[in-house]
């Protein structure tokens, strides 16, 4: 009989428990995930409008079916130099073949990007020959993470944690806007070139 009062007493505070749990949700629906908020949250890359060097609104669903390589870039690096070399190669010899190298300029790595968007083009075209796209300076890790590095870095985390080590942090991403591979800015660009040929 006494066990029988224990359950019986065990079920009631859970149904007391239950109840408060939906008077909750109800009464703070902001709790529920919405629906909608699931259906908003980026699919892929292609998802994202950046701004270009110049500051105009890009949507990079105009990259849709090609294969990208995501690279944030600095113009006073030990690896600058080579980085854009081989990323000159690389673009050079996979452009018409659906390849696009996006750079984004970033300055939080001992300050190796502080000039002005315009001398970043300056630089990037005249000293280093790119011909590849080059975006808006960016913040990649920190409360002003831009939303398109959030979802790089959501999709492919790296070695101790999610945030940009360095300059030249690679991503590649399929025609379909997936991020499937990240690779270290100690990382050879040429090195990369196996893994793109396998996509395009």
């Amino acid at each position: 009989m006494l066990a029988f009062y224990k359950m019986h007493f065990t079920n009631t505070i859970s149904l007391v428990f239950l109840g408060f749990a939906i008077l909750a949700l109800y009464s703070y629906p902001s709790l529920i995930p919405s629906r909608k908020m699931a259906e908003e949250s980026p699919k892929s890359i292609y998802d994202f409008t950046v701004k270009d060097i110049r500051g105009n609104d890009t949507s990079l669903s105009e990259y849709s079916g090609k294969v990208l390589l995501i690279v944030n870039v600095a113009s006073k690096c030990g690896l600058t130099h080579s980085n854009y070399k081989e990323l000159n190669v690389l673009y050079e010899k996979y452009k018409n073949q659906g390849f696009e190298i996006l750079a984004f300029p970033c300055n939080q790595f001992a300050g190796q990007e502080p000039g002005s968007n315009e001398e970043i083009q300056d630089t990037v075209c005249t000293i280093f020959k790119a011909e590849f796209p080059i975006f808006d300076k960016i913040d990649v890790n920190g409360k002003n993470t831009a939303p398109v590095y959030k979802f790089l870095k959501s999709e492919k985390g790296g070695y101790f944690g999610d945030a940009i080590k360095w300059n030249f942090t690679k991503f590649l991403v399929n025609k379909e806007g997936k991020v499937v591979e990240r690779y270290a800015p100690t990382t050879s660009p040429l090195k990369i070139e196996k893994d793109i040929q396998n996509l395009l």
